[in-house]
C-alpha cells in the first residue's frame, strides 16, 4: 500500500511538474511570438527609413548638381561683368573717380583728373561718404 501511495504521489508530482513545464513553455512561446512580431515591425520601419534615406540622398545629389551649375553660371556672369567694366570707357572713368574718392582726393582734383561734371563728382563723393558712415 505504501508503494501505491508513493507511486500515486510520484505520479501526482510528475503531473504537477508536467503542468508547470507546459505553462512555462506557453509563456516562452508567447514571449517569443511577441519578440518575433517586434522584430518584424522593426524590420518594416528599417525598410521605410532606408527608402527615405535613399530619396533624401537622391534629392541632395540633384540639389548639389544644380548648385554647381548655379556657381558656374555665377562665375561666368562675374567674368562677363568684369570684362564689360574694362571695355566701357565711361566705367573706367567712374572706377578711377571712385578710387580717387576712396584715397581721399578732393572734389576739384576728381573733376580735373577724371573730366567729370561737378554734379557727378559731388554725387560720387556724397555716396562714398554715406557708404563710409553706415
Amino acid at each position: 500500500m505504501l508503494v501505491y501511495s508513493l507511486l500515486g504521489a510520484s505520479l501526482l508530482l510528475f503531473l504537477v511538474c508536467l503542468g508547470l513545464i507546459f505553462i512555462n513553455n506557453n509563456k516562452h512561446a508567447a514571449a517569443l511570438k511577441s519578440r518575433a512580431q517586434q522584430l518584424q515591425e522593426a524590420q518594416h520601419q528599417l525598410s521605410i527609413l532606408r527608402s527615405e534615406v535613399a530619396e533624401m540622398r537622391t534629392g541632395m545629389l540633384s540639389i548639389g548638381k544644380r548648385l554647381v551649375a548655379v556657381e558656374q553660371r555665377n562665375q561666368e556672369l562675374a567674368q562677363l561683368q568684369d570684362a564689360q567694366k574694362y571695355d566701357d570707357p565711361d566705367a573706367k572713368i567712374y572706377s578711377r573717380a571712385v578710387k580717387m574718392v576712396e584715397l581721399g582726393a578732393d572734389l576739384e582734383e576728381i573733376i580735373r583728373e577724371c573730366e567729370l561734371p561737378r554734379a557727378e563728382a559731388e554725387l560720387l563723393m556724397s555716396l562714398h561718404h554715406q557708404k563710409g558712415a553706415s
